[in-house]
């Protein structure tokens, strides 16, 4: 049964009914500011049209106008902050069992306190730090809860889970209901929801690195011991629970669980994640690294699949209004079990799907991250983060077709014509098959389980098809980005594999740019191409990578990335 009264608040009326007073507890140490300017613009100098029009480079190209700074609530963080990378906030690690050792005991700020195999000092101590600061309570793990709750409750633990922990039943009533009490006494009573160096804090705390998968859950249905009612309506008023706790700071906490979640409830827990977010809190993701898998139809992200395989992304969500957490982990390429020969290709495409799924906060850490390996395109992360279609300086199209092993045995709720393929990742801009512009698919740039056997197979590029009459791309972009660029400059970034003969113009209904001749390099080389005047505004939203029209002999032409990029 749900406990109707918290600990906290019978303890206190208890104390009140013998005559006692509770004494006051001291401040919360407050810590230096970090000394890091974070609005700072693009590190790396533009790439412009040059006075011809056309400017190439080769490889990718990152780079963002002078005037582009941080979108609000947006930015990087970690374990711990490096003001040389930009990353501004820190972490606050604690136990369950260390802050709440005894039943019915105060808050001890005292204690160090372990989980993961980390040591954490006590909160006090860490809330000295300098810099802001977002939080984790370990609180499910048999070692980290404290040893009076299972007993106080009558539960037995589950596992060991992968990292060889057993752990607690959250959804039993007076776990969580003990949880709860410590939640309101380190958030609420002691001043930390409302504290503005908290910029948030990953719930419910459960279960492996506070995860909230299912793998325990699916552990207590296997043993007989939970079934789907029960567990349906503790999930039921969960995230309510938590919403109301931190009241007007709600909006600081974050979902850890997943869409799809591999539970063992069929369809009854494939849109719990939702659920969730739609309780009125963040919610954040620790697998884009694999780019390719799970996270096209995310609906607490509120991304779908399309019947032609393109992705859409709802922003009139409430999750998408800027003022909540999304966010996403990408350090784990060559850590954490994973490898890859290609780190480059690995992190690229994890930070396209992250912005895709409109991230506005991404954890790294420096090294694991090649933060340093790669500086440009960690920057053109850093200044997309959290940026909307008005604000945004570019849009942009990654051309691909690439599999999500998700789906490729598990049924699709809604019409899919090439499931499980998926075409392109794209934010603002929409590659359109239409008469003479359908796209294909190329082997250019072939990928086969990048970082392991799930992210599938993806093609990067995609190419005309002169012998089918397919001599272009179209591109749509969004009409918000459309109408906040009227009156500006604007260029097409196109990263093409340079071979073959032939030149491609970009058609616009402005006019055409100038030509981008190839050279048969072989390389994958960007260019940045001159729009005309008038060619992107609130009545211009399509243009056409094109083969040039009066060369009956151009080769096929394979694109894999667009990005428009307003100036000024």
């Amino acid at each position: 049964m749900r406990r109707e009264i918290t600990g906290a608040v019978a303890l206190a009326a208890l104390l009140a009914l013998g005559g006692c007073a509770m004494s006051p507890a001291a401040p919360l140490p407050t810590g230096a500011e970090l000394d890091v300017d974070l609005d700072v613009g693009p590190r790396a100098p533009f790439v412009d049209a040059g006075s011809d029009g056309v400017r190439v480079v080769d490889g990718d190209d990152w780079t963002m106008p002078e005037e582009v700074r941080p979108a609000e609530n947006s930015g990087l963080f970690s374990e711990e902050a490096s003001a040389e990378d930009l990353v501004a906030v820190r972490s606050i690690d604690l136990s369950w069992r260390q802050v709440q050792p005894e039943k019915g005991g105060t808050i001890d700020r005292e204690a160090g306190g372990e989980a993961q195999g980390m040591s954490f000092d006590s909160l006090d101590a860490q809330l000295a730090e300098p810099g802001d600061f977002w939080m984790r309570i370990f609180a499910s793990g048999e070692d980290w809860a404290p040893k009076w709750v299972a007993e106080d409750c009558g539960v037995s633990t589950y596992g060991p889970d992968y990292d060889g922990q057993r752990h607690l039943p959250i959804w039993n009533e007076c776990v969580w209901g003990h949880l709860m009490d410590t939640y309101r006494a380190v958030f609420v009573d002691a001043g930390l929801a409302a504290d503005p160096r908290l910029r948030f804090v990953y719930v419910p705390g459960a279960f492996t690195w506070a995860e909230f998968d299912y793998e325990m859950v699916s552990a207590a249905v296997e043993a007989g011991d939970l079934d789907e009612e029960t567990y349906l309506a503790w999930y039921g008023h969960a995230w309510d629970d938590l919403v109301e706790l931190f009241g007007e700071n709600a909006h600081k906490l974050v979902f850890t669980g997943e869409d799809y979640p591999f539970g063992p409830f069929g369809t009854a827990d494939d849109l719990l994640a939702r659920q969730a977010v739609d309780a009125g809190m963040g919610v954040r993701t620790g697998i884009t690294e694999l780019a390719n898998f799970h996270l096209n139809e995310a609906p607490a992200y509120g991304s779908s699949i399309q019947p032609d395989g393109h992705l859409v992304v709802d922003e009139s969500l409430p999750i998408h209004s800027g003022g909540f957490i999304v966010a996403t982990e990408n350090e784990c390429y060559t850590d954490c079990g994973y490898q890859t020969d290609d780190p480059y290709y690995s992190v690229r495409q994890s930070n396209l799907k992250a912005l895709q799924l409109r991230m506005n906060w991404m954890y790294v850490v420096p090294g694991p991250s090649y933060m340093a390996e790669y500086p440009e395109h960690w920057d053109w992360v850093r200044l997309s983060l959290g940026q909307t279609a008005e604000t945004s300086a570019d849009a942009w199209a990654a051309f691909r077709d690439a599999e999500d092993r998700y789906w490729a045995e598990e049924e699709f709720p809604r019409e899919w014509d090439d499931q499980p393929w998926v075409r392109n990742l794209e934010r603002w801009l929409v590659q359109v098959d239409e008469p003479g512009s359908v796209a294909h698919r190329t082997d250019a740039d072939t990928h086969v389980a990048d970082l392991e056997e799930d992210n599938g197979m993806a093609h990067e590029g995609l190419s005309t098809s002169v012998a089918d009459g397919d001599t272009g791309f179209v591109l749509e972009v969004d009409e918000r980005f459309a109408v906040a660029s009227d009156g500006q400059d604007a260029v097409l970034k196109v990263t093409f594999l340079d071979t073959g003969d032939g030149a491609f113009q970009v058609g616009t209904d402005a006019g055409d740019s100038a030509p981008v001749a190839r050279t048969g390099s072989g390389e994958w080389r960007t260019a940045t191409i001159a729009l005309p005047d008038g060619a992107v505004g609130a009545d211009a939203t399509r243009l056409r990578i094109a083969l040039d029209s009066d060369d009956e002999g151009a080769d096929d032409l394979v694109v894999r990335f667009a990005r428009l990029v307003r100036i000024g």
